[in-house]
């Protein structure tokens, strides 16, 4: 049996993984679901001195709280930056780092550096009022909260740590156009270090493709 650590993206929350969290548990496997500061259910915490390291906190106290040696981690969307900063202190631990459907940063970038023009100004014309909170960008829920600024800004760096993770797993959802991601599933698919797969969804990849995402999920358990 294997244990997986699950985290959600930007303006969403840890309910994003109620089913699959569930099939994983039923299947025999640990499973915690993190809930980032100031979002979902932590959304009373939200501020805007809020940074990508404090996001990658809480998935380390989560792996702290739930006695997990060694696990899967699972990012989706924004969740992608998370779990690579993560790998850079617990990389010895990780059987496999999963992307679904998320940003994939390199050494010393941030969530601003690998998005365009359209992202930037949404993330900055939509705090002048709410400063250093973002509103939700096109494409998901308005009566989401904000979104901490400094967790789109904040780069990730490489210490060595992350190249001792086991394998890396791309998902890319096919079923989303246009998407930000798909110069991402690029590097994956060519690269034969990564292992790709492609899922005829929307965004939401777990929600609306649950057997599929956790068929690939169980793999990493192999």
């Amino acid at each position: 049996m294997a244990d997986y650590v699950l985290v959600h993206g930007a303006w969403d929350s840890a309910r994003r993984y109620e089913q699959l969290a569930g099939d994983l548990r039923a299947a025999g496997h640990g499973v915690a679901v993190v809930h980032l500061a100031g979002l979902g259910s932590r959304k009373g915490e939200l501020h805007g001195g809020i940074t990508l390291s404090d996001h990658a906190d809480d998935v380390c106290a989560a792996v702290e709280a739930a006695g997990f040696d060694r696990f899967v981690l699972v990012g989706h969307s924004y969740g992608g930056m998370v779990i690579t900063m993560v790998a850079t202190r617990l990389g010895g631990q990780i059987d496999a780092l999963v992307y679904l459907d998320a940003f994939l940063p390199g050494d010393g970038q941030s969530l601003w550096d690998i998005t365009g023009p359209f992202e930037h100004a949404h993330y900055i014309d939509s705090q002048k009022f709410t400063p250093g909170l973002v509103a939700p960008i096109m494409g998901t829920d308005p009566g989401r909260p904000r979104h901490p600024l400094l967790t789109l800004t904040e780069a990730v760096r490489f210490t060595g740590e992350e190249a001792r993770v086991g394998r890396r797993v791309y998902v890319w959802a096919t079923g989303w156009s246009p998407s930000p991601f798909g110069k991402f599933a690029d590097v994956a698919r060519h690269d034969p270090a990564w292992e790709y797969h492609e899922v005829a969804t929307s965004h939401y990849v777990m929600n609306d493709q649950p057997e599929a995402t956790l068929a690939i999920l169980l793999g990493c358990a192999a």
